[in-house]
């Protein structure tokens, strides 16, 4: 075992290895937790010896970011736009939903990374390449907003932040007052029949996974709709 260790701490850090070790770091701690004196430990090195691979933290997030991203499911030449663009999506959502910090990290950048920045041209690609005008992508873009990268507001969720250990037990929701009911009848129908999981943070009672498909569905089918009648913005 000591030979092992040994051997571990012999091995020669490259870039890789530290965004790797980052990525871990913050998977089973949480993105507050990530400091270079705390990611040098994990690595059984000096502090210093992280800056010959990154400059800051900032661009070890970038770095950390890039890999996230790299693990996404490339895009498959299909003939069908929607189904090409929706899978690619939903592999982005297991991804991120696997590093819970990431949402957030991504976010929080001034500009977007290499990666990203080759992800969302791909999309656009595909957008293009499945007939889409650049004017109707462009406002397509808009539409889909952070969802095309796999996350919405529920990946925002605090206590989903801080690592592998899970979202803490969240409280009952209240049951509407009767008289509260009785004056929002159409919300309270809502409110009644919504029946998924208890945990989710999209709303009580919604399951996140199936309302991120629901509302991209709904995107989808709206934007081959108004593809298909030649939609422009001049309209």
């Amino acid at each position: 075992m000591a030979e092992q260790a040994g051997t571990l701490r012999r091995t020669p850090l490259s870039r890789d290895r530290v965004l790797r070790a980052a990525v871990a770091l913050a998977d089973d701690a949480g993105i507050a937790s990530l400091s270079m004196r705390n990611l040098a430990q994990e690595l059984g090195v000096v502090p210093m010896a992280l800056y010959k691979h990154v400059a800051n933290k900032d661009e070890l997030l970038d770095g950390m970011i890039d890999v996230i991203v790299g693990e996404i499911d490339p895009l498959l030449p299909e003939p069908d736009w929607q189904h090409a663009v929706r899978r690619r999506i939903l592999s982005a959502r297991r991804v991120l939903r696997r590093h819970p910090w990431a949402p957030l990290a991504i976010e929080s950048r001034n500009m977007a990374t290499p990666a990203v920045l080759g992800y969302l041209d791909s999309m656009i690609g595909a957008l293009r390449a499945g007939g889409l005008s650049v004017d109707l992508t462009h406002h397509v873009m808009h539409a889909l907003g952070s969802r095309i990268l796999g996350f919405s507001q529920e990946l925002f969720d605090t206590s989903r932040r801080a690592g592998r250990s899970g979202p803490t037990d969240p409280e009952p929701p209240a049951p509407m007052p009767p008289e509260v009911a009785a004056r929002f009848p159409h919300v309270a129908e809502i409110a009644r029949a919504a029946a998924h999981e208890d945990a989710s943070v999209v709303g009580s009672g919604c399951d996140d996974q199936f309302e991120f498909e629901f509302a991209l569905d709904l995107l989808l089918d709206g934007i081959e709709r108004l593809r298909r009648q030649g939609w422009t913005s001049a309209r």
